[in-house]
């Protein structure tokens, strides 16, 4: 796993940016956990995974 921009997870899922900004409110705290904040555009490879599992995000590695 490696990191990954907000937005490109946001359209592996194919959705918009403020969509999956939205998504993510609810995880907040586990982010929050992993060392992201709203602030964050690159991801740790660790909240990444925990996107993709949670959202069933596919990234073909």
């Amino acid at each position: 796993m490696k990191s990954y921009y907000k937005s490109e997870l946001a359209e592996r899922a194919g959705v918009s940016s403020r969509t999956f900004s939205r998504w993510l409110r609810p995880h907040r705290q586990q982010l929050t956990a992993m060392g992201v904040t709203d602030k964050t555009q690159l991801l740790p490879p660790k909240a990444v995974r925990y996107l993709c599992d949670t959202f069933c995000i596919d990234l073909d590695e």
